[in-house]
């Protein structure tokens, strides 16, 4: 595969190629190893398409996952407790876990575990490969990018998406660049308040 379009938010790009080179070029090398043709095995069951050999989201998280994992991206888990009192939440926000529970007890509320996991990370920069459904990179964008940063676990995340070409080869539904840069864009220049880099991809 190859990398079609790249959009940097935040600057989030401009710091991977000063401060980590290595990792951007580490991401760039696997997302050309990735054989496109080989992921080409879903027969569609759709009435547009029945019959049609598409681009299989399987596959290809497999092929990423391996060739990442060679590299030592590995998965990471950042864990956090809520209540219902939004103050509070405010206040615990950027506390240790252990500490947020303490403060939230001691306030008489009740504290709920809860956690934001990632497959890829190294280095402080996160990547999520995403095949998936619209909602899914609206919570990798807005929340799971978000918490890590805001957890002072990574300096940039990094989504991997089909460009538009790519996704009309595939299941209904899926995610693509060009709609999820406009949901971006859309937002103004600082939300997400965390460096990204939006990456779209084709054969």
């Amino acid at each position: 595969m190859k990398i079609v379009e790249t959009y940097s938010h935040l600057n989030g790009l401009e710091f991977l190629l000063v401060h980590r080179p290595s990792l951007w070029q580490q991401i760039t090398s696997v997302i050309e190893a990735v054989d496109a043709t080989a992921c080409r095995t879903k027969v569609s069951k759709e009435k547009t398409m029945s019959g049609k050999l598409l681009f299989s989201p399987v596959e290809m998280n497999k092929a990423f996952s391996t060739l990442l994992g060679n590299q030592n991206w590995g998965e990471s888990r950042i864990s956090y407790w809520v209540t219902k009192n939004a103050q509070l939440i405010r206040k615990t926000l950027t506390m240790p876990a252990a500490q947020q529970k303490q403060e939230i007890e001691a306030q008489g509320e009740t504290p709920i575990f809860s956690y934001n996991q990632t497959d890829f990370v190294k280095d402080r920069v996160a990547i999520e490969v995403q095949f998936g459904k619209y909602s899914f990179v609206a919570y990798d964008l807005f929340v799971k990018h978000l918490a890590f940063y805001v957890g002072d676990q990574i300096d940039v995340g990094i989504e991997i998406l089909p460009m538009k070409s790519m996704q009309a080869q595939m299941s209904s539904g899926v995610a693509y660049y060009e709609g999820e840069l406009y949901n971006v864009v859309r937002q103004g220049r600082g939300v997400p308040a965390v460096p990204l880099v939006i990456v779209g991809i084709a054969p």
